[in-house]
């Protein structure tokens, strides 16, 4: 089976942690893989702390959300969570960053090249799978808000206190790598998910014909829901409203399922995420199904050191029992969509 993962931030790195365990290790090949080929396509949006700042002073692609994804694929995490996520607590310039970060950029600078990079970095690190910026070009993102004011910038649009109306990347016509369509052409399974909405997810899908890959493909098509809302981005969305946006953002629903938690929250957990004006994300199963994508309820919820967390293993479980079965004969399938309304 061929595995495209598309996302971002700390969402995606959760998700292939679990694929990883099914997919073939380089240095020992398992027995009748489930996974040959995982593929994660990770978007290059960040501009905040050491990502950001490797970006400004050294002209490169955020390494960040790379980073994570090299740790949850590596054959060896424990040990490289703990090196690559070392971030340096003092030290003139130092200050701030992680090593993990430091490491591709000096990568990057004797390669010349971040693709180069990361390709070498997944060979020193034996990774299991291939990662892929979502593109190579120096893109940042735009918002318009609900109230008629643009924001810009990754940092801003995660903070915003009003709803966001339309996300755009800038320039708007950057592309892709090739080896990203190839993989997306050639999936069994291609997911979304899970991630902040605007600065995680829906980036990947603003780069050119990669939407329009997703919707020719004859994969399982599948979007990955969030456990919890998020202050800014998504404060009160359901998840029929996640989906909502992320087809009037392409223009057509992509997705033939939707996963999504059904594990109550803990009453102390409720509480901590609702001081931080966060709440669990409403399952509004009928909106889902009317917009043609069928809901799978189960139970994902994990706590890890008292954050949500999904649950890696029982998620990439369900994802090959999803792709192993043909995807459902519904309206999802390659057909335009009728958009909802706008958030207001």
């Amino acid at each position: 089976m061929k595995v495209v993962a598309i996302g971002g931030g700390t969402g995606l790195a959760v998700l292939l942690r679990g694929l990883k365990e099914y997919a073939s290790s380089p240095a020992a090949p398992a027995t009748r893989p489930a996974i040959t080929q995982l593929t994660a396509v990770v978007t290059v949006t960040d501009e905040g702390g050491s990502s950001g700042r490797l970006r400004r002073d050294f002209g490169m692609l955020p390494p960040g959300d790379i980073r994570n994804c090299l740790v949850a694929l590596a054959e060896d995490e424990k040990i490289l969570t703990r090196l690559f996520n070392y971030r340096f607590a003092a030290g003139k310039g130092l200050r701030g960053h992680s090593l993990g970060n430091l490491f591709l950029t000096a990568l990057t600078n004797l390669t010349g090249d971040f693709s180069m990079a990361v390709k070498f970095a997944s060979e020193v690190l034996a990774v299991r799978g291939e990662i892929f910026p979502a593109t190579l070009a120096d893109v940042h993102l735009k918002a318009l808000l609900a109230d008629g004011r643009q924001v810009e910038g990754e940092s801003r649009i995660h903070r915003t206190s009003v709803p966001i109306r339309k996300l755009s990347i800038v320039p708007a016509r950057c592309r892709p790598m090739p080896e990203t369509l190839k993989a997306v052409r050639e999936a069994d399974l291609i997911t979304l998910g899970p991630g902040s909405l605007y600065t995680s997810l829906l980036p990947n899908l603003l780069v050119s014909r990669i939407p329009e890959e997703i919707a020719r493909s004859k994969a399982t098509r599948v979007y990955i829901g969030n456990l919890m809302t998020q202050p800014g981005e998504t404060r009160g969305y359901s998840a029929a409203e996640h989906l909502q946006a992320v087809v009037q953002h392409v223009g057509q629903v992509l997705f033939d399922f939707a996963v999504l938690n059904k594990r109550p929250f803990p009453p102390s957990m409720r509480k901590r995420y609702a001081a931080e004006h966060a709440e669990p994300v409403v399952n509004d199963l009928a909106k889902i199904r009317a917009l043609g994508v069928s809901p799978v309820c189960v139970p994902l919820l994990q706590a890890e050191d008292g954050v949500a967390r999904h649950d890696s293993l029982r998620l990439s479980r369900l994802l090959l029992e999803l792709a192993a079965r043909r995807p459902p004969a519904g309206p999802a399938r390659r057909r335009k969509a009728a958009l909802p309304p706008k958030r207001s």
